[in-house]
């Protein structure tokens, strides 16, 4: 259902308020690089730090902005089913094709808690749900077990696979099968999971090099696996600069010295990269041509 190169884009700010005119400009720019969904208010995109007007509007503007021309994912999850109820029922409402329903964190539910948390929320609201799956960030990973009872519930259409783990991506494949999209959460990774079945990226280097990213997807799918092979190895010295700091301090820092946006201004808890990491940061974009 999902498929292709997805960007998890960030959300722009200028003097504290979210820019609105220049995360257009950034929809319009990921669209034209040949990207196949947009996925706003994620990790990459400072969810943690929006309010809730903040967050809905993110997300209404990002459709407006894509006028149906791509998919938009929106990131509604929240460690409170609820909340996640609310506010992937504005996503719908707004026009949203699916929801991105990040694990629980912080309380840490068992496997049983997880299931019910998600199933609730697609009974509540009937919006297409992908799952992520990202213990680094929330303390808990979902086996492949569960995720194989996921993947039997209505309107769960696939994963967004962020454990690093190949060995459990392999294993929810075999379990969940074809028809469950299983989708890279690692930009370093997408291509080994193209390779075992995986059906595109959500992807934090897309908003900075989206061509290359949705090149590399789209020529896998065409069985030119040595082109993929070779931008896989271009992109990833720049993978690995945009998580020199934790994401997105980086990617958003090589968008502003880009020119792409106009402020590299993060909320706090995030703040401004270190000078020994910035200047790694520019020698690989300088590398990459980009700068």
């Amino acid at each position: 259902m999902f498929k292709g190169a997805m960007t998890a884009i960030i959300t722009p700010f200028k003097k504290g308020k979210v820019d609105e005119k220049k995360l257009a400009e950034l929809v319009e720019l990921q669209i034209k690089s040949g990207v196949k969904a947009i996925v706003p208010c994620g990790t990459t995109g400072e969810s943690a730090t929006l309010s809730y007007k903040e967050h809905e509007r993110v997300i209404e503007v990002v459709i407006e902005a894509a006028n149906k021309r791509v998919s938009v994912i929106a990131g509604t999850g929240s460690n409170n089913t609820s909340e996640a109820i609310m506010l992937t029922a504005h996503a719908k409402e707004a026009g949203a094709d699916a929801s991105l329903q990040i694990t629980p964190y912080y309380n840490k539910p068992t496997q049983e808690g997880i299931f019910r948390h998600f199933k609730k929320i697609t009974e509540e609201v009937g919006l297409p749900i992908i799952v992520y799956n990202i213990a680094s960030r929330t303390g808990i990973n979902i086996t492949p077990e569960t995720m194989q009872r996921l993947s039997k519930v209505k309107n769960i259409v696939g994963v967004k696979e962020a454990s690093g783990n190949l060995e459990q991506m392999s294993m929810i494949h075999q379990l969940c099968g074809d028809s469950f999209d299983l989708i890279s959460g690692d930009d370093g990774l997408t291509l080994p999971l193209l390779s075992i079945g995986g059906t595109g990226v959500i992807s934090v280097v897309s908003n900075i090099v989206p061509k290359d990213v949705a090149g590399m997807v789209s020529m896998f799918a065409k069985g030119d696996i040595a082109g993929a092979r070779k931008l896989h190895y271009k992109l990833m010295p720049l993978v690995k600069a945009i998580f020199i700091e934790t994401n997105p301090i980086p990617v958003k820092t090589a968008m502003a010295l880009m020119g792409l946006i106009d402020s590299a201004d993060l909320r706090l808890p995030m703040c401004a990269m270190s000078e020994g990491n910035l200047a790694q940061l520019k020698k690989v974009l300088k590398d990459y041509r980009l700068l």
